[in-house]
């Protein structure tokens, strides 16, 4: 009789108990999401970019494609119509490259107008998805307030099996040199050996010429 009065009870603490675990384990997942992404576009900060990078390269080795992407103009956005509408082209430009990659892609915010993605990428299908990523990235961005922003953005990409690594810093190096041979052309450049030992100027690598171009903005 005892006994079984005191079941409710039991039962009772043994699901708090559980209540209270799985309300820490929220809190504590949504911690380290907030630590793992950018608050303003959702998407990876640089540290856990690099590590979700690192695992793809691993896993799929040369059928893969590291593409680093700058906004173009992206200063003059906010001179002119304010940090806000600055704001939104980043997480507009945010939502397209996560899209675009698709949910086992890793794609990450380096800092300011600076992205990055890696992802499956086969030699066949290469430039069709890269011509798709430049038109997408030049497609107007309307604001909150019904002003619509005509964008653009320079991209670089570089794969495995062409420049013969899977080192993430290598490959990007790579697409970034590429980024910089097309700035402003509205298409993506694919880094050749010729950008992986193009010097750094301030920083930033210097565009080298007999680079492959693929895609013109629409």
């Amino acid at each position: 009789m005892n006994s079984a009065m005191r079941l409710p009870g039991r039962v009772g603490l043994h699901a708090l108990l559980i209540t209270g675990w799985a309300v820490h384990a929220i809190t504590l997942y949504k911690q380290i999401a907030a630590k793992e992404k950018d608050p303003l576009t959702g998407l990876l900060r640089r540290d856990a970019y690099t590590a979700r990078a690192r695992r793809i390269l691993a896993r799929h080795g040369d059928s893969t494609a590291v593409i680093m992407i700058d906004a173009d103009d992206f200063k003059a956005v906010n001179d002119t119509l304010g940090h806000a509408a600055g704001d939104t082209v980043l997480a507009a430009f945010a939502s397209r490259l996560t899209a675009w990659a698709g949910p086992r892609g890793a794609v990450g915010r380096l800092g300011g107008d600076e992205f990055a993605v890696v992802l499956e990428l086969t030699a066949s299908h290469r430039e069709q998805r890269l011509e798709r990523l430049v038109r997408m990235l030049h497609i107007p961005v309307v604001l909150d307030d019904g002003r619509t922003v005509d964008v653009a953005a320079s991209v670089g990409a570089a794969a495995p099996d062409v420049l013969g690594t899977r080192n993430l810093s290598a490959l990007q190096r790579a697409a970034d040199a590429a980024l910089y041979d097309g700035k402003h052309s509205g298409r993506v450049v694919v880094a050749t050996a010729a950008h992986a030992t193009t010097p750094s100027i301030n920083g930033r690598r210097a565009g080298r010429p007999g680079t492959t171009v693929w895609g013109r903005a629409a």
